[in-house]
């Protein structure tokens, strides 16, 4: 009698994990070669980190039409943004308007959770197992799974005792959720806290936001796009993806090419005020070239931030506790604001610094710190993820020989352009970790991620080789060339989730660098050259 588990098991060339943006573009293209594959997605439809991210304020902290895929002038020509830098709902808008573009949920099976994957040697195959019991066999593995996917909780007792409306910001709720009236905890300050702080502020009865780290913010400057300024962008697109393609992360802002401890203190001050003065991340990204590198520099740039948030608070001992002391400006990722700083102005906002007050734990009613009870209607967790390694280890990946990918990786990543892993045959990582994507503006990123790897395994079918896998000496080159680019930024210096430290995680305490530091430029070069060469750095059988 047949095995039932086999009999019922569905077969592809390739099984893509996620149906986000990374996931969506990369079935088009294998589609398009001729392969047979399936997208997996845990959700109910298309979106990714805009099918569970619907919080209030949620949106680009990159320009909305730098953000939009390349890849179609039909869709440059029919999809028009609405801002310049959009909101989830439109976001997710676009996600759908992909999808039934190019009838791409016809390939995806949707509320299906991958549970583990495990490499078959001897049939040179994936198994994929779902939480439904379900499974799927495939030559190629290929994750799509977003570097921003596997929320976390903070490590608080009681966390589950709280009886009122609870929520977390990376899985909100479908449904409206309204905050009048009602007194509301927000426990988080990164840049989904600080996007939902400032929309439900509008509106609460009472808010407190409990605040463990705070986080440098610049101002995001968004406008509406009116029809005819989205027709002069459309004129320009081909200008625009060049720009991003030569940017170092594939913004449109470009590093100023001289040194800020170059100039003079007066022309300082005035190019930080034309930039500061700018939308988006122009400070940041466009600032002098040392900022990042040099902490002269870093500290004149963070001097000029910490003036500009005491000037729009009231008290000042509220801004001691928002200005960060322990890292400086732009040495973390940069949560972008339109009026965070002044809801600490409004009467009905209360600021809990936990570095004073801890949390004790969470009770049946609210919050109960060091020194006092409060009490609650609703309490949100903007406690971010388990960022780029975090969604890979809620999969129980498994390698050749029974090698964990945990395992692997419990001391920091390991891989060859953040694409492979040596011991994982045939598993292709989008927007993985030590992959350029992980500091860019992900859609360029994920174009040319997502091209690599389909022109990769166009070139397997065309040369009749069924196995692909990083060779040790390239894989351990990579990874350090990686830490050796990081080693230079200010950012190496500090905790953040580019470093790898979550204290949200037991056991992620420790540094070691996750991104690629070196730009979008050169990762694309260096990826073009190993395809000239062969695929150099992989074993091709």
């Amino acid at each position: 009698m047949a095995n039932t588990a086999e009999a019922t098991t569905e077969r592809w060339d390739a099984i893509v994990i996620g149906a986000g943006l990374s996931g969506m573009y990369q079935l088009l293209k294998l589609r398009q070669m001729g392969f047979k594959a399936r997208v997996y997605e845990a959700g109910s439809d298309v979106g990714g980190t805009w099918y569970w991210n619907r919080y209030p304020g949620c949106r680009f902290d990159s320009e909305s039409w730098t953000y939009g895929f390349s890849f179609s002038p039909e869709v440059l020509k029919e999809w028009s943004w609405s801002e310049h830098f959009s909101g989830q709902p439109d976001n997710l808008r676009y996600c759908n308007f992909l999808a039934d573009k190019f009838d791409l949920r016809r390939d995806i099976t949707f509320n299906a959770r991958v549970k583990a994957a495990r490499w078959d040697d001897a049939a040179g195959e994936w198994e994929a197992v779902f939480e439904d019991g379900r499974r799927a066999r495939a030559r190629f593995l290929i994750t799509a799974i977003g570097p921003l996917s596997a929320p976390t909780m903070p490590v608080i007792e009681g966390a589950g005792d709280f009886k009122g409306e609870c929520y977390h910001t990376g899985l909100w709720p479908h449904h409206p959720v309204s905050f009048a009236g009602k007194r509301v905890a927000v426990i988080g300050t990164g840049a989904s806290g600080v996007q939902a702080i400032t929309e439900i502020a509008k509106t609460v009865g009472h808010l407190t936001v409990f605040q463990r780290t705070p986080n440098w913010c610049t101002p995001l400057r968004n406008s509406r796009i009116a029809p005819e300024e989205m027709e002069e962008i459309r004129a320009r697109y081909d200008q625009i993806f060049a720009q991003c393609r030569d940017n170092w992360g594939c913004f449109i802002h470009t590093a100023d090419p001289r040194h800020a401890t170059e100039v003079t203190p007066e022309e300082r001050e005035a190019f930080f005020e034309k930039l500061y003065a700018l939308p988006g991340f122009a400070f940041w990204q466009g600032n002098f070239r040392d900022v990042l590198m040099d902490k002269d520099a870093n500290d004149a740039m963070t001097a000029f931030v910490t003036k500009k948030i005491r000037a729009r608070l009231k008290d000042q001992r509220i801004a001691d506790r928002l200005i960060p002391t322990n890292h400086g400006y732009g040495t973390r990722r940069v949560p972008l604001e339109s009026g965070y700083y002044e809801v600490y102005n409004q009467p009905n906002v209360r600021l809990v610094d936990l570095r004073e007050r801890p949390i004790e734990r969470i009770t049946a009613t609210g919050i109960k710190t060091s020194d006092a009870q409060y009490d609650f209607d609703m309490v949100i967790f903007a406690t971010g993820f388990d960022a780029i390694t975090g969604a890979f280890d809620r999969i129980d990946i498994t390698g050749r020989g029974g090698q964990k990918l945990r395992q692997k990786w419990a001391d920091g990543p390991h891989t060859y352009l953040g694409l492979n892993v040596e011991g994982f045959p045939n598993m292709l990582t989008l927007v993985g970790p030590h992959n350029a994507a992980t500091f860019c503006n992900i859609p360029r990123c994920i174009e040319q991620n997502v091209d690599f790897v389909t022109t990769l395994l166009d070139h397997m079918r065309k040369k009749g080789l069924a196995r692909v896998e990083a060779t040790p000496q390239a894989e351990e080159a990579w990874t350090a060339h990686v830490h050796d680019t990081g080693s230079r930024l200010l950012a190496m210096q500090v905790d953040s989730w580019m470093t790898g430290v979550n204290k949200n995680v037991p056991g992620r305490l420790k540094r070691t660098f996750m991104a690629y530091a070196g730009g979008a430029p050169k990762y694309r070069q260096k990826c073009e050259e190993i395809a000239a060469n062969g695929y150099e750095g992989f074993a091709l059988r």
